[in-house]
Formats: C-alpha cells, sequence, structure tokens
C-alpha cells in the first residue's frame, strides 16, 4: 500500500491553520472538479486524492490521528509500505471510490480505510511494534465521516438602478448533474466584483454558495467606480451661448446650468450625485455634453447660419 501525504497533496505545511488548509482545498477542489475537466482520468484521479486529503485534515480529530501515525514514521508520498506490519491487515491495493451527482466522493481509498473504517486492525501486531493503534484509532470502530464541503461559485447580472435600489432575483444554477434555483437578495449599493455568499444548506448542499455580481449600464447612466456618467444633447446655439437643462439622477431631477462656448466631450460634475454604496460612500454625477444639429433648419435658420459663416473668423482645423 502507497503512503498518502495529505499535506502534500494540499500544498500547505504541516503547521497550516484550518483556515488555511480550508482556502487551498477550494482552490484545487475548484481546479480539478470533474465538471471542469470531462474526460481527463489523471485528473478525476487527483480530485479524489483532494477531497480525501481534506476529508482528514479539515476534521480536526481525524488529522490529530493521522499526525500522530505520521509522527512515528518517516513516510514519504507515494511510498508504499505493509500494513500488517503496523497492525492492519486484509486491505486491498488501490482506490473504492464512487464519483456521485454532487461532486462529493463515495468511498475513499484503502489507506483512509486502513485508519478510519476500522476493517483487519490486529491491536496485538501494533502494540508489538511500540505503536499502540488500538488506542489511537479505537478497535474496529468505524468513525463517522463528515461530508466533504463543496463550495459553488456563479454569476447574477443585475440593471444599475437594481444594484442601487437593492433587488430580489431567481437564480438559476447548475450543481453535478442537477439544476438548483433560488431567490437571491441582492443589496442595494452593492458594486461589480462583490460576491454574495449564501448557505448551501438552503437547497440541500454540502459547502456555500459565492455569486459574482455584475452590473449592467442603463441608458442613461454609465458606472465608473462610484461616479455615474450622463450625456445631455444640446443644440449649437446653446452650446454656444449657455442654458440649463433639466437631467436626472438617482435621488431625482436636477437643474444644470450649462456655460457659454461648451464642446462636445466636456463634463460638469456634480458632487455628491453618483452612485451610493453599501457603507453610503458617494460618488459625482458627470453631465457630459453632446452637440447636435437640428434634422431639419428653416430658411431663416439657414439664412442665419449663412451669415454666421460669413462674419465668422475662427477656424477649428
Amino acid at each position: 500500500m502507497k503512503y498518502k501525504d495529505y499535506y502534500d497533496i494540499l500544498g500547505v505545511d504541516k503547521s497550516a491553520t484550518q483556515s488555511e488548509i480550508k482556502s487551498a482545498y477550494r482552490k484545487l477542489a475548484k481546479k480539478y472538479h470533474p465538471d471542469m475537466n470531462k474526460g481527463d482520468k489523471s485528473t478525476e484521479e487527483k480530485f479524489k486524492d483532494i477531497n480525501e486529503a481534506y476529508e482528514v485534515l479539515g476534521d480536526e480529530e481525524k488529522r490529530k490521528k493521522y499526525d500522530t501515525f505520521g509522527s512515528g514514521y518517516n513516510f514519504t508520498n507515494g511510498q508504499d509500505f505493509d500494513p500488517s506490519n503496523f497492525g492492519f491487515d486484509n486491505f486491498g491495493r488501490g482506490y473504492t471510490y464512487t464519483y456521485t451527482t454532487d461532486g462529493t466522493g463515495g468511498d475513499f481509498s484503502d489507506f483512509f480505510n486502513m485508519f478510519f473504517g476500522g476493517g483487519g486492525f490486529q491491536d496485538a501486531g501494533a502494540k508489538s511494534r511500540g505503536f499502540n493503534i488500538g488506542d489511537l484509532f479505537g478497535r474496529g470502530k468505524r468513525s463517522s465521516r463528515r461530508e466533504p464541503q463543496q463550495d459553488v461559485e456563479s454569476e447574477i447580472t443585475v440593471s444599475l438602478d437594481e444594484a442601487y435600489h437593492g433587488t430580489t432575483k431567481r437564480v438559476s444554477f447548475r450543481v453535478g448533474s442537477e439544476n438548483k434555483t433560488l431567490s437571491v437578495k441582492v443589496p442595494k449599493g452593492i458594486l461589480p466584483g462583490k460576491k454574495i455568499k449564501i448557505k448551501g444548506s438552503k437547497i440541500g448542499i454540502a459547502g456555500d454558495i459565492y455569486l459574482k455580481v455584475n452590473i449592467k449600464d442603463s441608458s442613461k447612466f454609465k458606472l465608473d467606480g462610484l461616479d455615474l456618467t450622463t450625456k445631455v444633447k444640446l443644440l449649437p446655439w446653446e452650446a454656444a451661448l449657455g442654458t440649463q437643462v433639466i437631467v436626472e439622477s438617482f435621488d431625482g431631477k436636477i437643474k444644470v446650468k450649462i456655460p457659454q462656448g461648451i464642446d462636445s466631450g466636456q463634463k460638469i460634475r456634480i458632487p455628491k450625485k453618483g452612485y451610493r454604496d453599501m457603507k453610503e460612500n458617494e460618488g459625482d454625477l458627470y453631465i457630459e455634453a453632446t452637440i447636435v444639429n437640428p434634422p431639419h433648419l428653416t430658411e431663416e435658420q439657414i439664412k442665419l447660419y449663412e451669415k454666421l459663416s460669413e462674419i465668422t473668423t475662427y477656424n477649428p482645423r
């Protein structure tokens, strides 16, 4: 039988905290999950090892028992050893593992079962070698196995208005071979890229659900950090002479003074009228000028433009 170094499998030090072990497991489980690596047998075996390593190191009692055995013998990962020399007997080789639809494992490897399955332990043999495994693991007693935690990551897309005011959305995603649906409360003021955490127990899965939030810009506003930008269309003479316009914000309508001589693309800043996040931090609202020509001109307007053309000395080119 081959010795399994669970610390080496998860890529953590033997002094790693439970938080570090859990973090390493999450990253590896996501990377090597069979759903992400269809048809790759080597990846599937790696995923099995990762689950088994976390089953032991993620449980303080199992980890303590595993560490106690490992500290007595200088084994390395993959090293062959004879279980009968350590008070164990009647074990086959390799995995008796069934992959289930929820992404968790069925049975674990013979190495795992040797310690925690209770089959074949010979107390006298262990004592004769100066290592009382009977006292350590219990005589033929099968320890209960906690289902490995499988976190689920997905995405949710909301409109800018929904993100600003908060909303509730129905979200569907796939876990293993099953489609799951639940209602998700999106808190007001959430920002793009933030994640909403949901307890998996709500839909009967182990682990937590993490939904990354995407926010769509609206037809009126574009979000940049906490700042909002909206465009206002101006006629040429409004841009030249200056005017007042009414623009919308999330706090209601605002009267804005447009200065004389404004160009397309120039912006006017309105402080504290932008996006408001979950901590009540506020951005600014920027009014971007866009100069447009009327689709039709009267004869009088044409004559005025011709007169303006005759007397204008400025050349923008």
